[in-house]
């Protein structure tokens, strides 16, 4: 039987050295560590925190954010990272992408100095973790108008509000809560401890059908109290925040490539080793013009990724190229779930071939970080130079 080709365009011959044993070091984990547990984490709804902490002894933590321990990785690493991360399970990569991301990313670009030195150094070890607070239950991509609020009663602020879809949300040891001052100035507030300030509730969302290793919760402030240090020094307006949110939105990119990785690697195996009617059922026409089609917009996904990471190293990607990369990655993404679902028949909706588990990651990725809708009409306004939308 002739090997199978995973790599059809050798984009590995585009990484470099350290990029490449970067990457070798992420896939024998998660192959080794995280694929023979996660099903039975996803099959319970049960969070696989004590898989995802194995991640801390990787030099990955903290992404592209350099010092207080962080990892300081180049724009392709850092989303190679993600790309391995996700190739075997979505849910690893929510939890880590949400801490080291999000939070981390958070603190590093729109805190001070001494807030930096007071927070990261703990979740660059993944001693304390973090979460990103943003999205409420009525506003999801009108994030800017945020309808939680802070007001200043002497050395606090006192918030209120709700919050939805919060990665890590029931476990953070630090959250970042996004709301309007009086003022109607937009912020950043650092929670420590959350579960154990007056006010705070946390409650995991049940019911999902993706990425069900990893829990979102939905969370309650009423009258929670911290100490006005704790508002990020260097956020005043929404868009001080889209700089994070860009750097997120290309990691997002990078997971679909990952996710797509996976299910068109377990397709081919899976093709090339299953008989019907006496040989491999690769060898049929069906069958091959679908792994073709994955092969193509695999290799279409590889080359776009690297280019932007590129792009965000030399500080000239747009908006409109994030968008552009996230949404047609999460577009192939979840086409190349379909496929190898198929070709996988009735044993693509068992999770003990990990198909059935990516296939419903993918539903995930093609929302968040922008949906696909929204991604669109920001690729659209660049391209056109006109707004679609306000």
């Amino acid at each position: 039987m002739p090997t199978p080709v995973t790599d059809p365009f050798k984009f590995d011959e585009l990484l470099t050295d350290s990029q490449r044993a970067l990457r070798d070091q992420v896939r024998e984990f998660m192959e080794g560590v995280v694929l023979p547990e996660i099903n039975d984490y996803w099959e319970k709804g049960e969070m696989a925190l004590d898989l995802a902490l194995g991640l801390r002894e990787l030099p990955i933590v903290g992404g592209t954010q350099e010092g207080y321990g962080c990892a300081g990785l180049d724009c392709v690493s850092d989303g190679l990272v993600k790309y391995e991360l996700c190739r075997v399970d979505g849910s690893i990569s929510t939890l880590f992408g949400v801490h080291s991301g999000l939070a981390i990313g958070t603190i590093g670009m729109l805190g001070s100095e001494a807030q930096r030195q007071r927070w990261l150094p703990a979740m660059a070890r993944m001693e304390r973790l973090g979460a990103f607070a943003l999205t409420e239950p009525e506003r999801g991509s009108d994030a800017a108008h945020v309808q939680t609020t802070a007001r200043r009663v002497g050395e606090y602020f006192v918030l209120n509000g709700e919050k939805r879809w919060i990665g890590n949300g029931t476990i953070a040891d630090i959250i970042i809560v996004w709301a309007r001052d009086e003022s109607g100035r937009f912020g950043g507030f650092v929670l420590e401890d959350p579960r154990q300030l007056e006010g705070f509730t946390a409650t995991a969302m049940t019911g999902k059908i993706a990425k069900r290793a990893v829990h979102q919760a939905e969370i309650r402030l009423e009258e929670v109290h911290i100490p006005a240090a704790n508002r990020l020094a260097n956020c005043s307006s929404f868009r001080d925040l889209t700089a994070v949110l860009a750097n997120t939105r290309a990691g997002v990119a990078w997971e679909a490539v990952g996710l797509a990785a996976g299910c068109y690697e377990i397709a081919l195996h899976y093709a090339c080793e299953r008989e019907q009617f006496g040989k491999p059922i690769a060898s049929f026409q069906l069958i091959q013009a679908k792994l073709v089609e994955m092969a193509g917009d695999l290799a279409q996904m590889q080359l776009l990724v690297w280019r932007l990471a590129n792009l965000l190293e030399n500080g000239t990607a747009t908006s409109g190229q994030l968008s552009l990369a996230k949404q047609t990655c999460s577009v192939k993404a979840r086409r190349a779930a379909a496929l190898a679902r198929e070709i996988l028949g009735g044993n693509g909706i068992l999770i003990d071939n990990h198909a059935a588990r990516l296939f419903t990651d993918v539903e995930a990725t093609y929302t968040y970080e922008g949906t696909n809708e929204i991604n669109l009409l920001i690729a659209g306004r660049e391209i056109t130079g006109l707004g679609a939308f306000i």
